[in-house]
């Protein structure tokens, strides 16, 4: 027969409270991260729309990629150098200063679309912008 040791210590309060703030903390970054996201997408779905594509193509990883080598004007195929790593980084940024370039916008907005992409997704999305398959 074998008897379980029990023993009549608790939880430390303190750590209780720093584990649960840890937590609030963290769901409140993931909240944050989800609304940031939503807003990209809208961003992206709206552009991928004033190109020609159907938007919801362009909040799916992966189809995302050939979705956006197509509004660069290159080839599909370019989707699958994007998944080559070192290679994708060098193409991202030729697609996507392509995208600015047919958007009328320069370099600044490339940079925004890399760095900070929940702000500039919808300005080119929602904005004024408007998509031209002819820019170089």
């Amino acid at each position: 027969m074998v008897i379980l040791a029990t023993t009549t210590q608790g939880i430390d309060p303190a750590a209780a409270a720093a584990v649960s703030a840890f937590f609030v903390m963290l769901m409140i970054f993931a909240g944050i991260g989800f609304i940031l996201q939503v807003i990209t997408w809208v961003g992206m779905w709206t552009k991928a729309t004033k190109a020609g594509h159907f938007g919801l193509w362009a909040c799916i990883p992966i189809v995302q990629c050939f979705i956006w080598s197509l509004m660069a004007g290159k080839p599909a195929w370019w989707g699958l150098l994007w998944l080559i790593p070192v290679v994708n980084v060098i193409i991202m940024a030729i697609t996507l200063h392509n995208i600015s370039v047919r958007f009328g916008r320069g370099l600044g907005t490339t940079l925004g679309l890399i760095f900070l992409p929940f702000i500039f997704w919808p300005i080119l999305g929602l904005g004024s912008a408007q998509y031209n398959a002819n820019a170089t």
